[in-house]
């Protein structure tokens, strides 16, 4: 009947009675990307470059690991961008060797899974610094940092091996293997499903966290000891709000793509239905402006990276000066140095 032929899934129809799918969208995915590209590739660049220069300064793990995210996803957009969907899908329009198109597959998926892995490390080290501040110090230094996210890399060019298999959902018209069903199930897990759940977890514990301390805060104002704490807070909080944002910005815009990739694999085909194709197209776009919004989301909110991006754009050496602790006690004792000894009378 028509309602069970209707409610089939895609593989049951006949050849004859679907078309190929065309792209509606017609150009505009290559002016999209084209744009994309020319302006998260400089602003990502400019971002490397400023926290670059805040790593060397003020020593944090916290600045390492952003920029190992800025440098992902400057690889992912040459690899998923440049070489995926402008030079193979536009100019070349996948006529390209079986080979090639794999081996860039498997680059594209091991990038991509480096992009958003980058935060994870991130996250638990704002996380540590906000519940367990005593063992943050002991753990949390740049060269750890630079290790695990060594490591993060190195698990992430090996996530990307298995995606040499991957299909292509534009022009593969036969129904869905098993090896295409767990290449699905793995790509979503690894880029979605598995690192958002990390990101809810201890971003709930990170505000329990900060609304634990603001209730303390009153007590605190009524012995007047909370003065000297209100900088570091603040730091914090700031720290805070710029994970906040930055995991998001990945959850809202990963999340159509994912869905769109499952619907793919159990409704219907982006092969055959040309409104799934038109879902995978936005979902891709949604997915791939996640490698340019960080240097927007850095600038509002943290002012050392607007102080270190303006003298990078004015070509000056200055650096960004670390918060003085305590400088009281230094200048107390150069005073001390400088002044002349009193006579030995006990000499004379």
């Amino acid at each position: 009947c028509q309602r069970c032929e209707q409610s089939a899934p895609w593989w049951d129809y006949r050849d004859e009675d679907l078309q190929r799918s065309t792209c509606v969208l017609g150009f505009f995915p290559v002016i999209y990307y084209s744009s994309l590209l020319c302006v998260g590739v400089p602003v990502n660049i400019l971002t490397a470059v400023a926290l670059s220069r805040l790593a060397a300064r003020t020593k944090k793990a916290m600045h390492v690991y952003l920029l190992a995210l800025t440098g992902s996803d400057i690889l992912s957009q040459l690899f998923i961008i440049f070489v995926g969907f402008l030079l193979e899908t536009a100019v070349f329009h996948r006529e390209v060797p079986t080979l090639l198109l794999r081996s860039v597959s498997m680059a594209e998926f091991a990038a991509n899974h480096a992009s958003i892995w980058a935060t994870v490390p991130l996250t638990v080290d704002r996380y540590v610094a906000l519940c367990h501040p005593l063992l943050h110090r002991q753990i949390s230094y740049p060269a750890r940092a630079w290790r695990i996210i060594t490591v993060v890399f190195f698990l992430a060019l090996l996530s990307g091996i298995p995606f040499f298999w991957w299909s292509d959902m534009w022009r593969v018209a036969r129904p869905p293997t098993s090896l295409d069903s767990a290449l699905i199930w793995t790509h979503v897990t690894i880029i979605y499903f598995l690192p958002c759940s990390i990101f809810l977890v201890l971003n709930l514990l990170i505000i329990h966290r900060l609304q634990a301390r603001q209730r303390q805060v009153p007590c605190q104002d009524e012995r007047g000891g909370s003065g000297a704490r209100l900088a570091p807070q603040r730091r914090l909080g700031k720290s805070t709000a710029m994970l906040l944002a930055i995991t998001s910005a990945f959850a809202i815009l990963w999340a159509p793509r994912t869905i769109v990739v499952i619907y793919h694999l159990y409704v219907s085909s982006v092969h055959k239905d040309w409104r799934v194709h038109l879902a995978y197209d936005l979902s891709n776009m949604l997915a791939m402006l996640n490698t340019a919004v960080n240097f927007f989301l850095y600038c509002f909110v943290s002012k050392p990276f607007r102080a270190a991006v303006r003298d990078v754009l004015l070509l000056r050496g200055g650096s960004v000066v670390p918060p003085k602790d305590n400088p009281q006690p230094r200048d107390k004792r150069s005073h001390r140095d400088h002044q002349p000894h009193p006579p030995n009378t006990l000499q004379s």
